[in-house]
């Protein structure tokens, strides 16, 4: 029997990610974001969620891709991710949500092995929804190097 698995899926430029909707806490309208002396570059501030202190990263700058500007479709998303020091709320810019989807884990496919180049490592799988390719992430490993010792400190 295949395991179906809800993802919560969303758009970065024109790539298709998911992230395992157990991880997400919930899905904010863009905010200011108060920047942190010295932070990293994709790491774009703290913002106040009902009085917890919650850093922000910026996908598109996490994944090297080029930076942009908010939109109406722009969310925050308000995650729990493993990191060095424990489980923490981490939250992410993306350039749009699209909605909570079911993949077939059994189909989901490793990612591709291109060469040095590209980093791969925080991808857990590709799958296929509506004839293209939605890349599922591994969050503890797409933070797993975060620089947010600031941030952490500030919390």
């Amino acid at each position: 029997m295949n395991e179906h698995k809800q993802y919560v899926t969303l758009g970065v430029a024109d790539a298709v990610f998911a992230i395992p909707v157990a991880r997400v806490q919930e899905i904010l309208e863009p905010q200011p974001t108060t920047r942190m002396p010295r932070a990293p570059s994709d790491f774009l501030g703290m913002i106040d969620v009902r009085g917890q202190n919650i850093p922000v990263v910026d996908l598109r700058l996490r994944l090297e891709m080029p930076g942009a500007e908010d939109t109406k479709d722009t969310r925050i998303l308000v995650l729990d991710v493993a990191t060095k020091t424990g489980m923490r709320k981490i939250a992410l810019r993306a350039d749009r949500v699209f909605e909570v989807a079911e993949l077939d884990e059994a189909v989901l496919e490793p990612p591709a092995e291109v060469g040095r180049g590209w980093r791969s490592d925080c991808i857990e799988g590709v799958g296929r929804r509506n004839g293209g390719f939605v890349m599922v992430f591994d969050l503890d490993l797409l933070f797993h190097t975060a620089d947010l010792s600031g941030a952490q400190a500030a919390a």
